[in-house]
């Protein structure tokens, strides 16, 4: 199947057996930070403790996890992150279907906001994220604890997932 194909992967929540498999994608995915990070984006700890938390959602392919989307709703707003689509199968939809069903999985909890945060350096990200309708909100600064190659910080954008109340 080409690259820029329709592909219809069947979305699930992970369960703590895809913890290898998750951490194994965000890494392939977060390969083209290396030139800022020259690390793992992740390890399995981290994605252990993310399941402890929120919910990963993965799309599968032929019994293969081929993308997956962090989300943790807290109250109104909910946090999204590490979206991650398998380099050989990217640009074929499969984010954006993460994202669809990372919003209404929110949206179902009673978020009322979407907030993400991108890397400065990730130049590509923020239009892509713009295209779902996400605004830039602020900065937060990268965490202390990581080394960075580049000097770096957090863009954060947000987006509502219930209209906006028309005021009179």
């Amino acid at each position: 199947m080409s690259k820029h194909s329709s592909r219809n992967p069947r979305l699930r929540t992970a369960e703590a057996a895809d913890a290898e498999a998750i951490t194994r994608l965000i890494n392939a995915a977060f390969q083209v930070e290396r030139f800022f990070l020259g690390a793992d984006r992740i390890d399995i700890a981290e994605v252990r403790a993310r399941l402890a938390r929120g919910r990963f959602i993965l799309a599968e392919e032929d019994g293969a996890i081929i993308g997956c989307v962090y989300v943790e709703p807290d109250g109104e707003r909910a946090y999204l992150g590490l979206l991650s689509v398998e380099p050989s199968v990217q640009r074929a939809g499969i984010g954006k279907r993460l994202m669809d069903a990372a919003e209404d999985h929110c949206r179902a909890a009673g978020c009322r906001f979407m907030d993400l945060r991108v890397v400065n350096v990730r130049t590509e990200l923020p239009a892509y994220y713009q295209k779902l309708g996400y605004v830039q909100s602020g900065t937060a600064p990268f965490p202390e604890h990581v080394d960075t190659l580049l000097p770096c910080h957090f863009l954060i954008m947000s987006k509502p997932l219930i209209p906006l109340e028309i005021q009179p």
